[in-house]
């Protein structure tokens, strides 16, 4: 690494030098960069040597930056216990090794470069270093990095430095296309040019591969490759040769590019120019790796790259590329970005001189910024982000280049030319483009919240006078976005077009965390925060001071108070929900409450300027525009309107918006007289000429009624209580009421969750963000809800602790309509669950703080009283129209909250102390004049007993129970002090009677339901008497069908239960009647009846396979018929299980290809399934279907009828197999002869000895009717097409072997997933998985009957060579290491009828079986007992050979002798008999499985459960002796020529020698990949990936195989591949050679799980990560630490391999059509 005094410096060599400039571009600079950097090493001498590189303080790992990255992201916890802001960021590595690691954090992944904070100080207020990076003692102290170097070193490094950096700036930032500067021509100038093609972000993949083809004559192929670059590096060279020829491409790029938006940019450039620009690239890399070497050199680069360039031109090399950075294309600014953070923003000193210079520059750089086309994150600009959040250098930002004023001023600059006539904002429509800009100017308010996330703890004059201006300057802006958007209530016809309002509100959004900020930076110091007031309070009073529309002076009088006020009507003039000026208002104004200023210095205060009326005239404005709009008096206005409404109360604008606003009235109303508040109130509700007419209620008939304008007005009087309400209850804001900011976290979740348990997700939604994007919610979660875990499905739920219900209001002001109408119902239920009356009484209240304590006078103002009066009044008059039952519930509300707010005050009240609330008093009297109207307490006991309102009779008993509570307290008041528990005892006295009451109805109930069940068991006696006889006729017909045998009942005991060979046990079919459920008849399934079918879906699987490298290559010429031990591939069947008419299957299907015919072309739109593949949805249940399974009986019945009676014996197995061999030879030699039959019927063929009663003349009959016929080659074709890939061809020979196939392969992959499932191996299938398996094996039992003979004979013959070689070498068989045997055993059994059909000597069908299941069971013994010998033998012996054990021993040794000794020598019989047993039990599960479904015997009791002896069992049930190794004693003689031939083949002996593998049993079941328990290790996997096509790029979208562990560069251009004439993305592709067109894939950026099948169908699957509560968050939206979830990655398991993945997949996209239009393939 370091070079040494004694190397020699290596020089540049001569060819170099001798370089021409063409020669120079086409190498791109590589070998110039590569030999000039040793050049640069001669210069420099040996720096490595003497500067080693520094570790810990500000030297972090260069792994991830601040913001930037490309790995993960990890942000500390709690911003304010750990990071100073939340851009803080650590890379994994150093994560793992800090503190932080145990604390709560936040994990994100972007792209981009840069470095950890890690060992930045100023990023972490605790924690700052990591284990690896801690500094040492004496590496603690800060000095100079230049005096590790010597003079010389520094001066030559300097020139050298100096040299190669400006350079490199002149070069990349020089503009002239075909020449170069002075001093930098070559001699001879030839005339060779590129033609280069540069990057924007407005034309698309597509559109630049569409125009290179015809612009440069390329295959698509190159223009893919062109256009990735492009997009990568920023421009590509396209075209070279002469000036002409590239002259005339980019004559074709622009003309074909400039149709609709603005053309790609394209540049002739001089070969020379090329090169030189590549040059200077390398030279920014190799510079980046100097410095690294030593902090001493990137101090000397730093100092050389700030250093003004003259005294005239203030200006530096930096400066001058940074002013140059939206001319450069992507590349160039990606790699000097990155000189930049490695040099600039590494050393402290110049990382300081960097931010001034940027600062004095940022006006300029973000003009360019908005007139460049690319991204932020390859702009400049970007950098802001590393110094702006340096709380010293935006200390020093602020106080020395005013930067907040400048960010600021720049902000209004650039939307300064969308005003209207008065000064205030008016943003032109919302457009892509408009939406496009007006993103780019919303990063001046991200550069801004940098500045101002970390709030100053010491304050100077000079910060607090620039804070100042700039908060004037930001003022301004707000003055401008006061009251823009303004709207005129529309009548008459509706609004043509609707208004734009995106924009301002998009403005809003982005400000709101600015103007909280803002009040932050004010409430730190008191002396900001009064001149900040007089500041905010001037500008507010020249908003007010414009032109006010409709404005007229009003006197207004109402309960003996009048007040001057004007005349503004909200429906007839224009309002604005836009009032940020008057909000930062309010903010501040409650600042000064909570910071206690208003109380300490009141005299600073401009308090005596303020006009309360003139405060709150706007916010009520919006208020009452958002009643009205509730009321429906704006319909005609638009979307646009209930849009900005929503909005308004949003979680993401309630902040700044709606509760500022609600704040504004409490300010004003607390410094106002309450009753002219409430009049103003009533006035601009346009309600004050209804409460001002006595009679208003009486003049509302049914018959002269507007029922709108009544509708109207009482929505608008029930949305004026609210308000009041709100006014006066909503006090849980710090300043405004006494509470601290937990009490208003806690408060919020309260009230989410009293409308029901919700996810920890659904409540921070719920609950605003601040600048840090923290809710808070983690401090105070656990003191008001508990946690409930989530099941296998689901979420993690909060539900809400019973004691905090009693803080429920009913009417909190952040509820919509909806969540108060479901919080309402949730709680009346709870308190009846609980016994509990239905009242739902207002919550007790915490006290105002002394600014705003004289708003409780409200509750017993004159005008109050007399709105509560006057609306109760409506109630108790008869026939009343003129009330809602919303509005009384509204105002036994305030009712309650004033007797609460007297109760309070009562007990807080001290003896001597003025009490001055006094509602009870009040209430208590009767109205005044016009006429004397009861009082509102005597309405209420009026309405008590009103039948009505029973909804509302437990409210009414609260308020009466609550009022005598606070009566005897008064009257206690003067002699003795209250007692708390005496008020509780006489509420629970009350109590106690409700419940005395409660249960005495109860009671009565009972009895009466008890009366009514007597009268109906008398009515049901005597109907039973009187129809007696019928009621024993049917007695009789139940218990005659219960003693009935069920389906398939042996005649046998359990224990003599076999399912084959000669002494299978009879089973006694019963009748089998189904119902279609297209035409819902019935039918029994019978041969020669139409046919029944079942929906099922084939598909090729890899689930067992062993083996993904291996594919079928050529599947025209390929040959099925022996599968492999590996499973490499195979055809898998399942099915719905819903059973259909052949023929209504067939007319249904049809209708559906006709539907898609019909469909246009240009209407077509994309299905879950594919019509032309023979695709379909089941119609009952939508599962993806594409052919049918005929339901057929038992096989055996027809074939046994007439050839089995003359049953005489049992031939052994010697004999079976020598008479077998004949018959194949008969017809082998009939085949080759091509003799008829007619002339064989009484002669043999020539040489060959024929068994009396075999009979090749006969053709059998098939007794199946045309119907099943049909579909039995409608199936067998289906199989045969999807399982090869192929034309569909019934004539085809292999189309009964994929048959056979299919049956053998679903009912191993069954076996196996009952096998992992640890389920017994019957009797715990679903019906649809048992239907589908009788069906399949007894269709493919019968497939033979519409087959050749002659083909399935051939079959027969070949697959019986394996076991039986023959003389014939034209055909060699594989060996038996190469054969799966329970393939081999199907094959065999189901193609045996062909030839068992011309025998007709007596021997039963069953005997065949037998023989064959035992021939097949020996060979897989011998396949065992060879494997094992590879197997390593870790098993202790357990107990002393036996029989079995010294058998096996006895055959292993065979096994050697016939091998020639190669194999291991084992001196264990007992290990080889657990080899045996252990590795033939899946064999003996499937067989079992295949002859219970093939015979229809009944299994054993025993293995319907999971048990020890299974083995046993399984050898009973499929007529095995329990020793199997008696099998070869029994049939010594013809075993042991078969084992000896089994033994000589080559492939058995190269295995037996080590020269090849074989796969070992028993095969281990496949299972997805093991995945890490944290979700950050994937990522930072992820991370690390590099895209395998694009020279080490980061992918984007990196994704998982979960099937085999690949990553995968998904969804790009760079990896796509050409499957079957076609373009695919990585993934598709990839799902073809590991899942056979399946594929189920975690995308890591994403969380998100991946299903593909085939080039069309995919969805998204929920991830099986979870956070800790318990959530998944795909999009990595919320950032919680995930983990792997154990039982939801089994789930996700179970469908793969079940084969339900194509089934999800269309139920997702049956369910969601918007995943059908995703171009799958691409991914």
């Amino acid at each position: 690494m370091a070079a040494t005094e004694s190397e020699e410096i290596p020089s540049i060599p001569k060819f170099l030098m001798d370089c021409s400039a063409k020669d120079i571009a086409l190498t791109g600079g590589r070998l110039l960069s590569k030999d000039l950097s040793q050049a640069c090493g001669v210069v420099l001498g040996f720096a490595e040597t003497w500067c080693p590189r520094a570790r810990g303080r500000n030297v972090p790992c260069p792994i991830s930056p601040k913001g930037r990255n490309t790995n993960i992201e990890i942000h500390s916890s709690s911003q304010r216990a750990c990071a100073v802001d939340p851009t803080c960021v650590l890379c994994m590595e150093c994560f793992l090794a800090s503190v932080h690691r145990e604390h709560r954090y936040r994990m994100t992944t972007s792209g981009g470069g840069g470095f950890c904070d890690c060992g930045d100080t100023e990023a972490w207020k605790q924690g700052p270093y990591c284990l690896k990076h801690e500094p040492t003692a004496s590496g603690a102290m800060e000095e100079d990095p230049l005096a590790h170097l010597s003079e010389d070193m520094i001066g030559r490094a300097y020139n050298i430095f100096a040299i190669a950096f400006k350079y490199a700036v002149d070069m990349l930032t020089w503009v002239e296309e075909d020449r170069l500067p002075s001093g930098l021509e070559p001699p001879e100038k030839e005339d060779t040019y590129y033609c280069m093609l540069f990057n924007d972000e407005v034309h698309t993949y597509e559109q630049v591969i569409y125009t290179l083809q015809k612009a440069v004559n390329c295959t698509q192929k190159e223009a893919v490759s062109f256009a990735t670059t492009v997009d990568r590096d920023g421009r590509r060279s396209v075209r070279y040769g002469d000036f002409q020829f590239c002259d005339q491409a980019k004559t074709v790029i622009v003309r074909n590019t400039s149709r609709q938006t603005k053309p790609l940019k394209v540049q002739v450039m001089h070969s020379s120019v090329v090169a030189h620009q590549g040059f200077a690239l390398k030279l920014f890399i190799w510079l980046s790796q100097v410095i690294g070497y030593s902090g001493g050199l990137r101090r000397i680069l730093c100092q050389v790259g700030l250093q003004q360039r003259s005294a005239e031109d203030n200006s530096s090399l930096v400066d001058k590329l940074m002013l140059c950075d939206s001319k450069l294309w992507k590349g160039a600014r990606n790699i000097y970005h990155q000189l930049f953070m490695s040099s600039l923003l590494m050393d402290l000193k110049n990382k300081k001189l960097f931010a001034v210079r940027f600062a004095k520059n940022y006006q300029q750089l973000q003009r360019d910024f908005m007139e460049d086309d690319h991204e932020r994150v390859v702009s400049v600009t970007a950098l802001s982000v590393q110094l702006f959040t340096v709380p010293t250098l935006a200390r020093i930002l602020i106080t020395e280049e005013n930067l907040m004023t400048t960010i600021i001023q720049t902000f209004i600059d650039h939307l300064m030319r969308q005003r209207d006539s008065h000064g205030r904002f008016q943003f032109e429509r919302y457009t892509a483009i408009q939406a496009f800009k007006f993103r780019r100017v919303q990063s001046l308010i991200g550069d801004l919240k940098y500045v101002l996330v970390s709030k100053p703890t010491e304050w100077t004059d000079k910060l607090r006078e620039k804070f100042l201006e700039g908060f004037e300057v930001f003022l301004q802006l707000l003055k401008r976005m006061q009251g823009m958007d303004p709207v005129t209530r529309q009548v008459g016809q509706h609004i043509e077009m609707e208004p734009e309002w995106e924009a301002a509100f998009t403005l809003q959004m982005k400000l709101t965390h600015i103007i909280s900020m803002m009040q932050e930076w004010c409430a730190s110091d008191e002396r900001v925060l009064i001149e900040a007031y007089r500041k905010c309070l001037i500008v507010l009073l020249q908003c007010q001071s414009g032109p006010c529309d409709g404005e007229q002076p009003i006197t207004l009088s109402m309960c003996g108070h009048s007040l001057d006020s004007i005349q503004y009507r909200v429906s007839q003039h224009q309002v604005s929900i836009h009032l940020p000026v008057s909000r930062l208002f309010s903010g501040l104004h409650v600042l000064l409450s909570k910071t206690e200023v208003a109380y300490r210095f009141p005299e600073l205060l401009p308090l005596s300027e303020l006009s309360p009326p003139l405060l709150i005239e706007h916010p009520l404005h919006c208020m009452v525009l958002c009643a009205q709009v509730h009321a429906g008096m704006w319909r005609r206005n638009g979307f646009s309107l209930v849009n900005q409404i929503y909005y308004y109360h949003n979680v993401k604008c309630r902040v700044e918006m709606y509760d500022k606003d609600l704040v504004m009235l409490q300010a004003g109303a607390s410094m106002m007289d309450p009753n002219h508040f409430l009049m103003i109130m009533l006035c601009r509700f346009e309600l004050y000429q209804i409460f001002n007419s006595p009679d208003y209620g009486k003049r509302f008939s049914s018959e002269h009624t507007n029922k709108d304008v009544l509708q109207q007005n009482n929505t608008l009087i029930e949305e004026m209580l609210h308000l009041i309400m709100m006014v006066v209850g909503e006090r849980y804001t710090a300043g405004v009421g006494q509470v601290s900011a937990e009490d208003e976290i806690k408060r919020e979740i309260v009230h989410q969750l009293c409308i029901r348990p919700m996810a920890h997700s659904e409540l921070v939604k719920a609950l605003p963000e601040d600048e840090n994007k923290e809710t808070g919610m983690e401090r105070v979660i656990e003191t008001v809800a508990s946690f409930k875990k989530p099941g296998l499905t689901g979420r993690g739920l909060y539900e809400l602790k019973r004691e905090c219900t009693k803080e429920f209001n009913l009417f909190f002001y952040h509820y919509s309509r909806a969540d108060q109408s479901k919080a309402e119902e949730a709680q009346r239920k709870l308190r009846k669950q609980n016994g509990e009356d239905t009242a739902l009484p207002p919550p007790v209240l915490p006290h105002f703080c002394p600014l705003f304590a004289s708003l409780v006078n409200i509750l017993q103002s004159d005008v109050y009283l007399y709105i509560l009066r006057t609306v109760l009044q409506w109630v108790v008059e008869p026939n009343g129209h003129a009330w809602t039952e919303s509005m009384l519930q509204r105002v036994l509300h305030l009712i309650g909250m004033a007797l609460l707010e007297e109760k309070q005050q009562l007990e807080s009240s001290s003896e001597d102390s003025d009490f001055t609330f006094n509602f009870t008093s009040k209430v208590s009297r009767p109205g005044e004049a016009p006429e004397n109207s009861p009082s509102i307490l005597a309405m209420l006991e009026t309405l008590q007993n009103a039948p009505h309102l029973e909804v509302y009779k437990d409210m009414i008993k609260w308020i009466l129970k609550l009022f005598g509570v606070i009566k005897k307290m008064r009257e206690r008041s003067n002699s003795a002090p209250i007692v708390e528990s005496g008020g509780h005892s006489v509420e629970e006295c009350l109590r106690d009677k409700d419940k005395a009451d409660r249960k005495r109805k109860a009671e009565i109930a009972r009895l009466r339901r008890e009366k009514i069940m007597a009268q109906m068991s008398e009515m049901q006696r005597h109907f039973i008497d009187e129809n007696r006889e019928l009621f024993q006729q049917t007695l009789e017909e139940l218990e005659a069908s219960s003693s009935t045998a069920p389906d398939n009942s042996p005649i046998v005991p359990d224990a003599a239960l076999t399912a084959l060979g000669p002494r299978q046990t009879r089973v006694f079919e019963k009748k089998q009647v189904v119902t279609c459920i297209l035409c819902q008849e019935e039918q029994e399934i019978k041969m020669n009846n139409k046919a029944m079918v079942l929906a099922s879906f084939v598909q090729r699987s890899t689930v067992l396979s062993k083996n993904r490298t291996r594919t079928i290559q050529d599947p025209e010429n390929y040959d099925p018929l022996f599968m492999q031990p590996d499973l490499a591939c195979g055809t898998h069947i399942g099915s719905c299980g819903h059973i259909m008419h052949a023929h209504c299957w067939q007319s249904y299907f049809d209708a559906v290809q006709a539907k898609e015919q019909r469909r246009q072309q240009r209407l077509r739109v994309h299905t879950s399934y594919d019509v032309e593949n023979g695709e379909f949805l089941c119609p009952l249940c939508e599962c993806l279907s594409n052919t049918v399974i005929p339901l057929l009986p038992s096989p055996r019945s027809p074939l046994n009828s007439d050839n089995s009676r003359n049953f005489s014996g049992i031939p052994i197995l010697s004999h079976w197999l020598k008479c077998t061999l004949q018959q194949l030879n008969v017809l082998k030699k009939m085949q080759e002869k091509q003799m008829l039959p007619d002339n064989l019927s009484n002669s043999n063929p020539e040489g060959m000895e024929v068994s009396e009663g075999f009979r090749p003349d006969i053709k059998p009959k098939n007794p199946y009717s045309e119907s099943i016929k049909e579909m039995l080659t409608t199936l067998a074709t289906a199989t045969y097409k999807v399982g090869l890939k192929v034309h569909p061809n019934e004539q085809d020979p292999r189309v009964p072997i994929m048959c056979w196939g299919s049956c053998a392969y679903t009912i191993q992959a069954i076996e196996r997933f009952l096998a992992d499932e640890e389920k017994p191996l019957f009797g715990h299938l679903p019906c649809r998985q048992d239907d589908c398996l009788k069906a399949l094996t007894r269709f493919a039992a019968s497939h033979w009957t519409v087959s050749s003979l002659s083909v399935v004979q051939k079959h027969y013959a070949r697959l019986l060579a394996v076991l039986v070689p023959d003389e014939d070498e034209t055909q060699i068989p594989p060996s038996i290491l190469d054969v799966d045997m329970f393939h081999l055993l199907v094959s065999l059994v189901f193609s045996f009828p062909a030839l068992y059909c011309h025998d007709f000597t007596g021997v039963s069908l069953a005997v065949g079986h037998h023989h064959l299941f035992h021939l097949v069971t020996m060979a897989h013994i011998v396949q065992i007992l060879l494997t094992s010998s590879t197997e390593e033998n870790t098993m202790d012996q357990e107990s002393a050979d036996g029989d079995e054990e010294a058998a096996a021993l006895a055959m292993y040794d065979k096994l050697r002798q016939y091998s020639g000794s190669a194999l291991n020598l084992m001196s264990s019989g007992w290990h080889l008999w657990q080899y045996i047993k252990t590795g033939i039990m899946p064999y003996l599960r499937c067989s079992a499985l295949f002859f219970h479904y093939l015979n229809s015997v009944p299994v054993p009791v025993e293995l319907q459960e999971n048990g020890p002896q299974h083995f046993e069992l399984l050898c009973r049930y499929l007529s095995l002796p329990t020793n199997l190794m008696s099998l070869f004693q029994t049939n010594s003689d013809s075993i042991e020529r078969l084992i000896q031939r089994w033994c000589g083949v080559t492939e058995v002996q190269s295995f037996v020698k080590g020269e090849r593998t074989a796969i070992s049993y028993p095969r281990e079941s496949n299972k997805l990949i093991d995945l890490p328990d944290d979700y950050s290790c994937l990522i930072n996997r992820a991370s690390c990936f590099t895209c395998p096509k694009s020279g080490g790029d980061k992918s984007r979208a990196p994704t998982l195989c979960l099937v085999c562990g690949g990553m995968l560069c998904s969804q790009s251009y760079c990896c796509q591949t050409e499957l079957e004439g076609e373009d695919v993305g990585a993934c598709t592709a990839h799902t073809y050679t590991c899942g056979c067109g399946v594929g189920i894939f975690l995308r890591v950026r994403e969380s998100q799980v991946l299903f593909l099948a085939g080039k069309t169908k995919g969805c998204f699957y929920p991830p099986p990560y979870l956070d800790d509560y318990g959530e998944t968050d795909q999009g990595l939206r919320r950032g919680n630490p995930l983990h792997l979830c154990k039982e939801r990655y089994r789930k996700l398991q179970k469908l793969w391999q079940q084969h339900s993945i194509t089934e999800e997949i269309g139920h997702a996209q049956e369910a969601n059509q918007t995943l059908v239009g995703i171009d799958w393939q691409h991914l």
